[in-house]
């Protein structure tokens, strides 16, 4: 069984460095980098390493993650011909082993397989939770909408803690994020590629809830572990997201998943979410104002499913410009 790794970066070398060092380690036949169009040294420093499974791919401009996992998972399945590919950010490495640990797994049934994605301090990373989707089973369905009120729906339908054990059995779940997503080379023939209009965010449940509604089987292995070195802030009501810019993405790609998610639940579920999500204003102190435009902004993007607005004008409507 041949597999290659898939990574994406941009301007985040001292994490890239740890990143393949971490891959370098473990028993993989290739490395596939998309550097998206980085300027802090990163090309100068890829140029220069000599491991020949490493394969460089750079962009002229940023593509976002989207766009960058979209390019190294075509990159992998077309150009190294490898059995499994796995994919992560420049701050997502596994941990030492993991490569070993699923090499020893009976693979028969699974389609693609999601790690257990930890921060480096061993917490559990929220944003890395695998779930299974509430719209296509009715006992979660309905836990999710008595937790709601409580502010907790996100535990009627996620992984539970107990989820993560050790020597746990590897679960069905419908979404699982790219850090540490295993992809077998049949479900990349099957699935195609993430889209890369999505930018950032939002992009991996996408792919992998579509990679269910197509009969495509993805398990989470609580055994196969993996790191994410991130600092993401939280507020009172969640993910705070800085530079504001990225509020627009995170936003709008999450009402286009939902709309895959819920299906014919998706338009009563709109109110609900709209008025949780403004209510995430208070975490933003003096830029409320600056986050309500641009969620708004975002909210009329992806009711619309427009996936071509600038880059460069949300960059502006942000004050990021």
């Amino acid at each position: 069984m041949t597999i290659a790794a898939a990574v994406v970066t941009h301007d985040r070398l001292p994490k890239l460095v740890e990143t393949i060092r971490r891959l370098q380690a473990e028993s993989l036949d290739h490395v596939v980098i998309v550097d998206n169009a980085s300027t802090d040294g990163t090309a100068e420093w890829l140029a220069g390493q000599d491991d020949p499974r490493i394969i460089v791919h750079r962009s002229d401009t940023n593509l976002g993650g989207a766009g960058g996992f979209s390019i190294a998972m075509q990159i992998a399945r077309d150009r190294t011909g490898a059995d499994w590919v796995v994919v992560m950010d420049d701050d997502g490495r596994p941990h030492p082993g993991a490569i070993h640990a699923f090499r020893a797994m009976d693979l028969s049934g699974w389609d693609a397989i999601g790690a257990a994605v930890r921060h480096p301090d061993g917490a559990i990373c929220e944003m890395n939770r695998p779930y299974r989707n509430p719209f296509w089973q009715l006992g979660r369905f309905a836990r999710t909408l008595v937790r709601m009120p409580l502010g907790k729906g996100r535990a009627g339908f996620h992984l539970s803690d107990a989820d993560y054990r050790a020597g746990g059995p590897v679960l069905p779940v419908d979404m699982s994020s790219f850090v540490g997503l295993f992809l077998s080379r049949h479900a990349l023939s099957h699935a195609g590629l993430p889209d890369p209009r999505l930018f950032i965010y939002g992009d991996d449940q996408l792919y992998t809830l579509q990679m269910r509604r197509k009969g495509l089987r993805i398990g989470f292995a609580p055994d196969i572990g993996f790191e994410h070195d991130t600092l993401a802030l939280q507020g009172k009501t969640g993910l705070v997201l800085r530079p504001l810019w990225k509020v627009f993405y995170m936003y709008r790609n999450a009402l286009i998943a939902y709309r895959v998610a819920a299906g014919p639940w998706f338009w009563p579920l709109v109110p609900v979410l709209l008025r949780k999500w403004r209510r995430k204003a208070v975490d933003y102190g003096d830029d409320a104002a600056t986050f309500r435009v641009m969620l708004d902004l975002a909210v009329r993007d992806g009711l619309a499913r427009k996936l071509d607005r600038p880059h460069e004008e949300i960059l502006r409507r942000s004050g990021s410009d």
